[in-house]
């Protein structure tokens, strides 16, 4: 009887942290660039959060709701700060999350678990529709990296892009 209430409240509770989580993701503002403090910039796998005054080049970079971001490929030099502009063309809140492959698969399953979850990280934009936002980024490292929608489903269906730093 009292491993039934138990499991009785985890659900209860589940399910209001679950309705007010995805209420949550596109409510907040995510949609302005986050603002720069060299003191807190913080080193990743792909680069690290880019000084706007630095930023010498924007990429626009179009959402849609065919689950695909134009253009899907982008190139930049290794040390480059771009500003990567997402604009969403959908009827759908969309984003733009940059890392490698691996981290956006995790990241992508964990959005599947908690769909709502807010997170508000320098290499990460939520845009809602007929919006945009931005992303001022350094590519420290050569390499190839990723950029992805990862709300549920949309990953699952496609949306990502390739980022060549050379």
């Amino acid at each position: 009887m009292q491993l039934k209430n138990i499991a009785a409240a985890v659900i209860a509770a589940c399910a209001v942290l679950s309705t007010s989580a995805a209420l949550g993701h596109g409510e907040k503002a995510h949609s302005k660039a986050r603002p720069y403090d060299a003191a807190k910039v913080e080193e990743t796998a792909f680069g690290r959060q880019g000084d706007p005054a630095k930023a010498k080049r924007t990429i626009r970079v179009d959402m849609s709701d065919a689950m695909r971001f134009t253009p899907a490929d982008v190139s930049v030099k290794r040390g480059e700060t771009v500003k990567l502009a997402a604009i969403n063309k959908g009827q759908l809140l969309h984003e733009m999350v940059i890392g490698t492959a691996d981290e956006l698969k995790k990241h992508a399953e964990m959005m599947k678990k908690f769909p709502g979850m807010e997170h508000d990280e320098p290499h990460m934009t939520h845009v809602k529709p007929g919006e945009s936002g931005e992303i001022v980024w350094q590519f420290t490292k050569p390499g190839e990296f990723h950029f992805a929608c990862l709300l549920p489903g949309h990953f699952e269906a496609g949306m990502v892009g390739k980022v060549t730093v050379k």
